[in-house]
């Protein structure tokens, strides 16, 4: 599935991936098979991704939701809106009913390795997102306890910036910040701990928080997919060198090999790099949940 399906409900907006439906307190919230890289959205998608990402963050809102508060009320299509009847079987698998919320304007990085932008910024100033490190630091080593590195929320097709904790004080202020980095550390932990038991690394991930009309705090958006998340095999790992992970990297890579310049419109990509992508997505949800999506 690559455009916005029918539901029977408003359609509220869509983007790179999920489309968002109104259904009154909620939002139907369906996760496509599009896929994007360097902020470039593809003409074709990676089959089944869209199911990848919806088992993957149901399951981690059920775990952690006696951590932090989620906004997952059901993936049950039983669950949803009447009007959506017509539409369940384009839906199953791949739609949540989650509540609303007013998303907090920063992205909530937890790093438990230094890897990707966090290793680049290491390089260039001995620290990440304003949080020093010692010196000789090497790439993809783990920290001895994870850091959090909040950033911008950029609009579609544009750059999230890493922003400093006291940045992010200013921009939500400093009690909701505290309380949003001690929740992002203590899931990041938690998630952490279980993928080490399956034989995964969790290296760093993205969380996004809101509140709801109460002013409670909530865990929105998606936790730990692979999108947001970068997975690495335990039995791959080597400090010095970054290990393959379950994402979008193979694709990445592979548009690097073609000398791809990062700006629309992208290349086709061939059948073998979507498929390859695929199972990616699909080994993620063995190893972490123990089933493939449907």
């Amino acid at each position: 599935m690559l455009n916005a399906p029918q539901t029977g409900l408003p359609h509220a907006r869509g983007g790179k991936v999920r489309e968002l439906y109104d259904a009154g307190d909620a939002y139907l919230v369906v996760s496509t098979d599009r896929v994007s890289a360097f902020d470039v959205v593809f003409a074709q998608g990676v089959p089944s991704k869209g199911a990848a990402l919806t088992l993957l963050s149901s399951f981690w809102f059920r775990e952690t939701a006696g951590i932090v508060p989620n906004h997952l009320l059901s993936d049950d299509p039983n669950d949803f809106p009447p009007e959506t009847a017509d539409h369940i079987n384009a839906l199953r698998g791949r739609t949540s009913l989650v509540k609303k919320a007013n998303p907090l304007p920063v992205e909530c990085i937890v790093r438990g390795y230094l890897v990707g932008s966090g290793w680049k910024d290491y390089q260039a100033t001995g620290a990440v997102s304003g949080v020093g490190l010692p010196e000789g630091v090497r790439l993809a080593e783990r920290f001895d306890e994870p850091i959090f590195t909040p950033s911008t929320k950029a609009e579609l097709g544009a750059h999230d910036e890493n922003i400093t904790f006291d940045e992010m004080k200013n921009l939500v202020g400093a009690e909701l910040a505290e309380r949003v980095r001690e929740k992002s550390l203590e899931v990041f932990r938690h998630c952490a701990d279980y993928a080490d038991r399956r034989g995964v690394i969790l290296a760093d991930t993205k969380f996004e928080f809101g509140l709801d009309d109460e002013g409670e705090l909530l865990l929105i958006d998606e936790v730990c997919t692979p999108d947001s998340s970068r997975y690495w095999r335990k039995a791959d790992y080597r400090p010095g060198e970054t290990p393959p992970s379950f994402d979008k990297q193979f694709l990445r890579d592979y548009l690097i090999s073609i000398g791809f310049n990062k700006q629309p419109p992208p290349p086709e990509l061939p059948e073998d790099v979507l498929r390859r992508t695929a199972e990616r997505y699909r080994e993620a949800c063995r190893m972490l949940v123990g089933r493939e999506p449907e």
